[in-house]
């Protein structure tokens, strides 16, 4: 079997900001016909954040943006949290290198998985996540939840 690396709140684990999971039928479906062993991963759980955590997102940029010094995010109680994003991405590469991962599902919107749209000031943005931003900078294919690949990929 081939490894994923998978958001963990989308495979039932309860590692979502506020506790809770998104659990998704469909990646699960995919992986399951794939054969793929899921990796799974929480990029904010990795950096050392704590679980229920205060909800952040980016106060300028997305993260190909943070990545080249010139984004950032802050949480709910305006803290500047782009360290410790930043952190938890490097971790999650180093999961996904440890693991031979060519593939990734993660959470769309989160501003660390979000592979299409993540928040800005919290408005809806088209832009990626720190995570995704630095997995797509070390080859992996990155994949939302709400966009996966055809099963024939």
């Amino acid at each position: 079997m081939r490894p994923i690396l998978v958001s963990s709140c989308l495979l039932g684990l309860k590692t979502r900001y506020d506790g809770s999971d998104n659990y998704s039928q469909a990646v699960v479906d995919y992986i399951k016909f794939h054969q793929f062993t899921p990796i799974p991963v929480c990029p904010e759980q990795l950096a050392g954040l704590a679980t229920p955590r205060p909800k952040c997102w980016f106060s300028l940029g997305d993260g190909e943006a943070t990545l080249a010094g010139k984004g950032g995010l802050i949480d709910e109680n305006g803290q500047n949290v782009t360290d410790i994003f930043l952190h938890g991405a490097e971790e999650c590469l180093k999961v996904a290198k440890l693991a031979d991962c060519k593939l990734a599902i993660l959470q769309q919107r989160s501003p660390s998985c979000g592979s299409q749209k993540v928040y800005l000031n919290e408005n809806l943005i088209e832009g990626v996540g720190i995570t995704t931003a630095l997995l797509n900078n070390n080859g992996l294919k990155v994949f939302g939840d709400d966009n996966l690949p055809a099963k024939n990929t």
